[in-house]
């Protein structure tokens, strides 16, 4: 029963066979000893692997003590040499689910922001954890997804969410931070068996563990059993999605065709594949039931917290809650090679040279704003007669209606330059200039 920094390494390279290696390491930094022994371990295989490492520390605001502990995160971090960040987020308990699901629910909502393309935030999960959340999962009534416990790999954002500690023993990292003379915090809240995985903690696993001394391993052999399961159920869902046009948009008469089983198997494995947060199973259900079967002109909408399934013509779209678009406070945007991050699930905006024709090398020079629809903005794309209500050549064109205030303007002064990738104004289009790229954005059509 030992855990090393050797290990995570071992660990965190076998991640690489399913997803492409990290730009960098955002450690999930509680100031807990879980995560504290984390954070240690990469630190020290920091020679080998290369990567930068930052600890992100969520404060959510529910201690008094919260204070402390952040200065405490940022001290540690400070001294093992990793970079830092944090985040205070509101906590609404008010919301459905308990104090425990709204304090998940926003930090993860945090992490979200923090997260850019090819991050791995590394969580520290371990294998009582995941005896815990089976638990939880069976009582809840959850089907296989939950049987698998938590996932070591998933899409998460804009990168992955991995969780290389999930096959250690607890008491293997309580020996690693006493081997080290590691100092944590200690949350009051986690002796409160008010909250459902307290409980679990201090009252049922004890029982279990004295009757059943590998009561943990046994659970943990169970979740990845089930996981072989849910692979089984993600291959056919994949099938699925390639006949369908993909995870982010999906042919509704496509599945409508399919059983309503697999629709509800597709369309799991499209919000996972998305990087959404999990869809609660009546939120799936009512998408089912209401959004394949509508109106070819109606728009309904199924939100849950962190995503959203809508509806447009015969398309079903996946995507982040759309009130969550980026102000009209981003930098400027130039012929640097720079890349323009507009926020989440929005993507990316920078500019290339493109031979074919472009926007005016001048304009660019001096650098574009980048704002976001109002209402009464008028633009004549290159190559046509007349100009238009920005308005209605979104409407012309097909640009899903959610999508039209969310579409990045790029301006000189208070002219349109362009309309992200779609078009570029006349009067500042050129037969060699630069072309607008964004990558990472949510479909438009």
């Amino acid at each position: 029963m030992t855990f090393n920094s050797e290990a995570l390494l071992d660990r965190l390279r076998s991640f690489e066979q399913t997803a492409t290696p990290a730009t960098r390491y955002l450690v999930a930094f509680s100031g807990g000893m879980d995560s504290t022994v984390l954070l240690h371990a990469l630190v020290a295989t920091r020679l080998q692997h290369g990567t930068e490492i930052v600890a992100v520390h969520i404060d959510h605001g529910l201690q008094d003590e919260s204070g402390d502990w952040e200065r405490h995160c940022r001290d540690l971090a400070a001294t093992l040499g990793a970079g830092y960040a944090s985040e205070r987020v509101q906590v609404d308990s008010d919301a459905g689910g308990g104090t425990e699901a709204a304090a998940r629910n926003a930090r993860y909502a945090a992490f979200r922001h923090m997260v850019r393309r090819g991050d791995w935030l590394l969580s520290a999960h371990h294998q009582e954890d995941q005896a815990e959340t089976l638990l939880l999962n069976l009582l809840r009534g959850s089907g296989p997804a939950g049987m698998a416990g938590i996932a070591p790999v998933q899409a998460f954002a804009a990168g992955h969410l991995m969780r290389p500690l999930l096959g250690e023993a607890l008491a293997a990292l309580r020996h690693y931070a006493k081997r080290h003379e590691l100092h944590w915090l200690e949350d009051p809240s986690n002796r409160d068996t008010a909250f459902d995985r307290n409980y679990l903690r201090r009252e049922v696993m004890p029982l279990l563990a004295a009757r059943w001394p590998a009561a943990a391993a046994r659970f943990r052999q169970s979740a990845a059993l089930a996981t072989e399961s849910g692979q089984l159920l993600d291959d056919l869902a994949d099938i699925d999605l390639r006949e369908l046009g993909g995870a982010a948009r999906l042919s509704v008469s496509g599945l409508a065709a399919l059983s309503l089983v697999r629709q509800r198997n597709v369309l799991r494995r499209a919000v996972r594949k998305c990087g959404l947060p999990s869809v609660p199973a009546t939120r799936l259900y009512q998408a089912v039931r209401e959004l394949i079967p509508a109106r070819d002109d109606a728009t309904p909408l199924v939100r849950w917290p962190g995503g959203e399934m809508r509806r447009y013509r015969d398309r079903l779209y996946l995507l982040p809650p759309c009130d969550a678009v980026a102000v009209d406070d981003l930098p400027m945007l130039n012929r640097e090679g720079q890349r323009l991050e507009l926020g989440p699930g929005q993507g990316e905006l920078r500019l290339i040279e493109r031979p074919a024709g472009g926007i005016d090398a001048t304009a660019v020079a001096a650098g574009l704003r980048v704002r976001y629809r109002k209402g009464g903005e008028e633009i004549r794309p290159s190559g046509h007669r007349h100009t238009r209500k920005l308005k209605k050549l979104l409407q012309d064109e097909g640009v899903v209606p959610w999508m039209r205030q969310r579409i990045p303007l790029l301006y000189a002064d208070d002219r349109i330059v362009a309309v992200a990738d779609l078009w570029v104004a006349d009067e500042y289009a050129a037969k060699q200039g630069w072309g607008v790229c964004w990558e990472g954005g949510p479909a438009l059509f």
